[in-house]
């Protein structure tokens, strides 16, 4: 296994666009493997509402039947905020190449992660789309058909949006926030 796809994030709930996306990335022909890695804390955030152990665990259930994924606790166990160009250095010494896959939503703000112009030569970018976001030409795009927000999500918790696997579960906790 040479490529993958990474496909990091906070997953602050995991929801049906991200399965949809792993599904998608599965399909690309070039991608041997994909590594869902969850944030500890996002480095543009100042707080989680699930504790990441939790996110971890979900994620692990929801896609444990899925060939050629896999759930990377690298983040995680920093119990820090981690920049993508850490963790795409990390995987480098494993893997050849890194195809990096990001919402739309993620665009307007790209130029801000860290060390962006060095990341932007070590990996191919994938962007799924969002209803409401132009993508650019020179990143590879990945069409979602399924447009959901994890915050949005937070506050008007709907289980047919949430991984069947876990969404009893992850419903339970939200509501209780």
């Amino acid at each position: 296994m040479e490529t993958i796809a990474l496909f990091g994030g906070s997953f602050d709930p995991p929801h049906i666009a991200h399965e949809a996306i792993v599904k998608a990335l599965l399909d690309i022909e070039e991608i041997d493997k994909v590594i869902i890695m969850p944030t500890f804390l996002n480095p543009f955030k100042s707080q989680f509402f699930a504790p990441s152990e939790l996110r971890l665990k979900w994620l692990k259930e929801i896609f444990s039947d899925y060939k050629n994924v896999e759930i990377s606790d690298f983040e995680v166990s920093q119990a820090k905020k981690v920049p993508t160009i850490e963790s795409v250095k990390y995987l480098l010494k494993k893997y050849k190449k890194i195809y990096l896959t990001i919402g739309a939503d993620n665009l307007e703000t790209l130029y801000k992660w860290k060390n962006y112009h060095e990341l932007k030569e070590l990996v191919t970018f994938i962007v799924a789309s969002r209803e409401s976001v132009e993508l650019p030409k020179n990143f590879v795009q990945l069409s979602i058909d399924v447009d959901i927000s994890s915050s949005a999500l937070r506050h008007t918790i709907d289980k047919t949006k949430l991984p069947q696997k876990c969404a009893v579960e992850i419903e339970k906790f939200y509501k209780k926030l």
